[in-house]
């Protein structure tokens, strides 16, 4: 192949870096939102409302916006950008769009005129008074799902022409709207944050929502993509990418229905598990945003190419190398996760109506959820690869055993073992890591193996490297006891600092010494680009 080609369908782990620092800035706006909102409002029954009413255009956002049709455009668009060129793939967007936009408005009208039966489901268990708030906090928030949906397939073009940063970062801006607006609203209806701000806050997440779409515009127009109203949906193209969705949709909403199902179980369970398990969910997908999504969302465009090129063993070991990457990364965040939970939730909510019960109640929600951490990341590199090889039924199947086993767990674990919500967070973590085993089976015999031998070396030398930095951590956690607990924010923050910089530097060298490939190509990236940029520095000096 000539060099530009092999260089365009190759993993860029520079891409992977830059998506991973604006998911980091995002998920970092994402804690800071959920502070000020648990600060104004707490852990009880008005954030158990807005939560639940917000459920519904969230799950269809996962689902639609940025799950299935996310997948299943990115990967039909860069088939069309690989073998047909770009005017192919231009006219698809054209008409993608202006599908998507007719579909998500109708979607939106039912969800509004719905919304009462919708609540029934997601919150059987919620009193009469708390059901008629959450009914109308989902009706004011329903037309999310019609913005979400167009930032999705913006993002996926964006995605699809090597352009990530800025995909990356408008997420960001989601948050920035929702803190901003969500505040401002929320003070403009009720001063003291009761029950009438809760109106704001909706007001601000469909800000959010707009920030999300407008801000990516920018760069579309850079690279000459626009969307002309285009209502000529008998394509193949377009065909395709409905085709690849249906199964998309049921495959992607597995963990999503599996929250979904533990909010139902939660309803019945008063007022605060609802809230402690999102502040929960939203802490562990910190790390999954930043490093599962990041290397998800430069690993399928390139899988996409090399499958229509037909390039399997470079599409193995594209695959395999993600997984590797994606596993390097996220075993040290769940063992951080567990270990230093109550101080790290404790920073972060604790104020305001959040108080001491509310942090230690998701802090035990998050250890079990962080059990799943791995298997959530793999998926997330995984899933999609079957897509791209035409297989779109397979992560469909696994998906419906993974909502059974969640099912079977929640029910035994709640009614059997008396774990509560605790339960409901450990059957999510379970049934993702059976998800990932099985795909992982199945995909490794689809191409003839995945480099199993050195996944499996991988995981074991950084697991290793994992419990070695846990017991590092749990050393410094008792020897600052008091400094970690000081009632003085600053002091927590920097000993908490601390601690986990020194947890990641033990990692790191521990894993270099065990030979972990991924740890020097880091540490590599790092130095070149330090030593880069100390050498422009020192020529002007000397100039």
């Amino acid at each position: 192949m000539p060099e530009s080609h092999q260089t365009e369908h190759r993993l860029n782990t520079r891409a992977a870096g830059v998506v991973a620092a604006a998911v980091f800035c995002s998920r970092i706006l994402g804690l800071i939102r959920e502070l000020v909102f648990a600060a104004c409002f707490g852990a009880g029954r008005n954030m158990d409302a807005f939560l639940t009413a917000f459920r519904a255009p969230n799950l269809l956002r996962d689902l639609f916006a940025e799950g299935a049709l996310s997948t299943a455009f990115v990967t039909i668009f860069s088939q069309k950008i690989a073998t047909e060129g770009d005017n192919s793939a231009r006219a698809l967007a054209a008409k993608m769009a202006t599908l998507t936009t007719v579909f998500m408005s109708v979607i939106t009208l039912l969800g509004i005129l719905g919304a009462g039966p919708l609540i029934g489901i997601l919150a059987p268990g919620f009193p009469v008074e708390k059901a008629q708030l959450t009914i109308l906090l989902c009706r004011i928030m329903f037309p999310f799902i019609l913005l979400v949906s167009l930032a999705a397939l913006v993002m996926g073009i964006l995605n699809a022409k090597d352009v990530f940063g800025a995909p990356a970062m408008a997420s960001s801006f989601f948050n920035i709207g929702s803190i901003i607006g969500g505040v401002f609203f929320g003070w403009w209806w009720d001063p003291s944050f009761g029950e009438k701000a809760l109106i704001g806050l909706a007001l601000g997440t469909l800000l959010g929502g707009l920030l999300q779409l407008v801000v990516q515009l920018p760069s579309l127009h850079k690279i000459g993509f626009s969307f002309p109203p285009d209502f000529h949906w008998r394509d193949a193209g377009v065909r395709a990418v409905l085709v690849l969705m249906a199964p998309a949709v049921i495959a992607g909403s597995a963990v999503q229905i599996n929250v979904m199902v533990n909010s139902i179980f939660a309803s019945w369970l008063g007022d605060g598990p609802i809230s402690w398990l999102s502040y929960a969910f939203r802490l562990m997908q910190l790390p999954l945003g930043v490093f599962g999504v990041a290397v998800a969302t430069v690993t399928l465009p390139v899988v996409s190419k090399l499958a229509a090129s037909g390039e399997t063993i470079r599409f193995r070991e594209t695959l395999a190398k993600a997984m590797r990457l994606a596993v390097f990364l996220t075993i040290p965040s769940a063992a951080g996760l567990i270990l230093l939970a109550p101080p790290i939730i404790a920073l972060i909510y604790q104020r305001g109506k959040f108080d001491f019960s509310d942090t230690l109640h998701t802090a035990e929600a998050l250890r079990f959820y962080a059990l799943g951490l791995v298997g959530y990341s793999c998926i997330k590199v995984l899933s999609p690869a079957f897509y791209a090889l035409d297989r779109k039924w397979t992560p469909m199947l696994v998906s419906f055993g993974s909502i059974g086993l969640n099912l079977l767990l929640n029910w035994l674990l709640i009614f059997h073992f008396g774990l509560g919500y605790r339960g409901l967070a450990l059957s999510t973590a379970l049934s993702a890591c059976f998800n990932f085993g099985v795909l992982y089976f199945i995909m490794s015999r689809h191409v003839k193996g995945l480099e199993t031998l050195r996944f499996t070396s991988t995981a074991g030398r950084t697991l290793i490297a994992a419990i070695s930095m846990g017991v590092v951590c749990w050393g410094l956690l008792h020897a600052e006891g008091a400094w970690v607990y000081s009632p003085h924010l600053l002091i927590r923050a920097v000993s908490l600092l601390s601690i986990i910089s020194i947890a990641m530097v033990c990692y790191l060298g521990i894993c270099w010494l065990l030979g972990v490939e991924e740890t020097r190509s880091a540490i590599a990236i790092i130095s070149r680009k330090f030593f880069s940029k100390f050498g422009k520095r020192s020529g002007r000096f000397k100039k």
